[in-house]
């Protein structure tokens, strides 16, 4: 299954225990392709290098090398038009990997990204829904 992690989900599950880090096992076990941009990449480490999460610049970089980079699919940035706009324009960049990496899915907490549901080809789910589906599968 080919996924794009909006980046509160990615953060939920390398650095807390609740259900979200699921997702570490489930991409390391290849269940999952988390599909990224150059941009996304940039956006995960950038927000990991926020104080309130206390990790070193080391720290930081050790998890982006160890736990995500191997795992996840480069996908080109696109310049896709979108034909629903999101209020935040930095949502966008998630929209069109989904599109442009033939995404499956698209989970994220965000309630403007999840207003999108049923809009596109790939659902957009939030954590809880999408891991539920998985259990299923």
């Amino acid at each position: 299954m080919r996924v794009v992690l909006d980046t509160n989900v990615l953060i939920s599950a390398l650095l807390f225990t609740g259900s979200t880090h699921r997702f570490v096992s489930l991409w390391t076990g290849r269940r999952l392709t988390p599909l990224a941009t150059p941009a996304i990449i940039k956006e995960y480490a950038r927000v990991l290098g926020y104080p309130k999460f206390r990790l070193t610049s080391r720290e930081a970089e050790e998890i982006m090398k160890e736990d995500v980079l191997p795992f996840f699919e480069a996908v080109p940035p696109s310049g896709t038009p979108l034909p629903h706009s999101p209020r935040d324009p930095s949502d966008a960049e998630f929209l069109r990997t989904a599109i442009s990496g033939k995404a499956d899915a698209l989970v994220s907490g965000d309630k403007d990204l999840l207003s999108f549901s049923g809009r596109y080809s790939f659902l957009i789910e939030c954590p809880t829904v999408f891991l539920r589906r998985m259990e299923l599968a």
